[in-house]
């Protein structure tokens, strides 16, 4: 009887022995198998790359310089207080039109140019135009390149304040009608819609929707169709006319902006001349300015910026010349420079917007006008050469611009110009004469085409 319970009792302990060996090499077995690799079956989904054929380049004008308060009897009434002279060149073929400005009469509308793609290759298409005023009521030189259609843009610049007359030009060169929202960035922030037929120019006053706010920003965002727009401003100080000016949209928010063609053309201790506008669009940032003249860093300042409230910040220290302007940020930022001539009535200014990196080849055209230059900023880490060539050929030039350096280039106006780059580079057209100034970016031609992936 004990020979048997001893017998039962070793047979259940290697039972038991035996079972948890097999338990342990279970887990042991399963950690193994989640370390090493398991056969698997992979798909590959069909895919082919795609270069999207090349399209028609569409640039717009802005057209007549508008006065308005020349109507006792209807304040709002606008005229045509002079036509622009316009420059323009392309690579291909091109059809010229216009379009209607109904609250001139139907004239004095933006010039369309359409530049056809052929072979495969998007056309190279530049134009730009200058209109200098001397009246009673408007007096000084304004002048832009054409640009663009586009359904999202910033203005910054312009003002509300007594003795400022300024308009939104919006221009829809499309075939349907835009609905044209403008949000305003001041005080409190203020949305409008407006409706702009298709190939016709409208007009906002700036205090119709900016009311109350001493230094705005507008962001213009169009459905239905992309438009062009472009802030018109003049100003009188006292009875005098003192300015006139046609700023272009500044490029998208980013957290670092550059501006070349900065042109301080006197100093005041009482006046702000220069005047960078900044504001962080959707949260605040620490802001870095500086100003660079012959490659040296001559004024840098730091700023705190609030979200989507502007604010001007002032470079009037600026000794007279030419300069670039350096924006870095740890958030997304848009801006715009303001130059004047010098203190007083009589005077002129222009608002000089911020300049995108261009490579390669692109068509700039130099308008008539005073003074006309280049200026070529090199903000990158590498050497550039830089050959400016006439579009009509005969008149080339090369130049050597150093990383971290910039050149001033004296060129014809009313003539077309090849610029190539083998680096990135910042470049603006500048104009200036006794009380006239006027300045605008040079920007890159149509985007290069990428290859789309398609999944069939």
């Amino acid at each position: 009887m004990i020979q048997n319970r001893a017998i039962r009792v070793v047979a259940t302990g290697a039972r038991l022995l035996a079972g948890v060996v097999i338990a342990v090499g279970c887990v042991a077995g399963v950690v193994a198998a989640v370390a090493l690799p398991w056969p698997g079956l992979t798909n590959t989904p069909a895919q082919q790359s795609v270069v999207p054929a090349a399209a028609d380049t569409t640039l717009v004008c802005t057209g007549d310089f508008r006065a308005v308060g020349r109507n006792s009897q209807d304040a709002t009434q606008q005229f045509s207080a002079g036509s622009p002279s316009l420059t323009v060149e392309s690579s291909g073929p091109r059809e010229d039109t216009s379009l209607e400005a109904p609250e001139l009469g139907g004239s004095g509308g933006p010039q369309r140019f359409v530049g056809s793609a052929e072979q495969g290759e998007s056309a190279l298409v530049a134009a730009a135009e200058t209109v200098s005023i001397a009246a009673d009521d408007l007096s000084g030189l304004a002048a832009s390149a054409c640009r663009e259609a586009r359904t999202e843009s910033w203005l910054v610049g312009g003002t509300v304040e007594t003795g400022t007359s300024d308009l939104i030009l919006l221009s829809n060169p499309g075939d349907v009608t835009a609905t044209v929202t403008l949000t305003v960035f001041g005080i409190e922030q203020t949305a409008s819609t407006v409706l702009v037929p298709a190939g016709t120019q409208q007009s906002v006053p700036l205090p119709s929707v900016a009311a109350g706010t001493q230094a705005p920003v507008v962001r213009v965002t169009a459905a239905g169709a992309p438009v062009r727009a472009v802030l018109q401003s003049s100003l009188i100080r006292t009875l005098d006319p003192s300015g006139i000016d046609l700023q272009d949209t500044t490029g998208a928010p980013s957290d670092r902006i550059g501006f070349a063609g900065v042109q301080v053309a006197d100093t005041s201790e009482d006046t702000a001349l220069t005047v960078l506008r900044l504001m962080a669009t959707e949260q605040a940032a620490q802001v870095r300015v500086s100003a660079r003249a012959a490659g040296e860093t001559v004024w840098e300042t730091d700023v705190e910026l609030e979200a989507a409230t502007p604010t001007e910040i002032s470079l009037s220290g600026l000794e007279p010349g030419v300069y670039s302007v350096e924006v870095e940020s740890d958030a997304s930022l848009v801006g715009a420079i303001r130059q004047t001539t010098r203190p007083g009535a009589g005077s002129d200014f222009a608002w000089m917007t911020s300049a995108p990196d261009i490579r390669g080849e692109v068509l700039a055209a130099v308008p008539a006008g005073p003074g006309p230059r280049l200026h070529i900023v090199n903000a990158g880490d590498e050497d550039a050469v830089v050959t400016i060539e006439t579009a009509s050929g005969g008149d080339q030039r090369e130049i050597d611009v150093p990383a971290g350096e910039d050149a001033v280039v004296k060129v014809s106006a009313d003539t077309a110009y090849a610029i190539r780059s083998d680096a990135p580079v910042r470049v603006a057209v500048m104009l200036s004469g006794t009380d006239a100034v006027a300045g605008w970016p040079v920007w890159p031609g149509p985007a290069a085409r990428e290859p789309i992936v398609v999944y069939p």
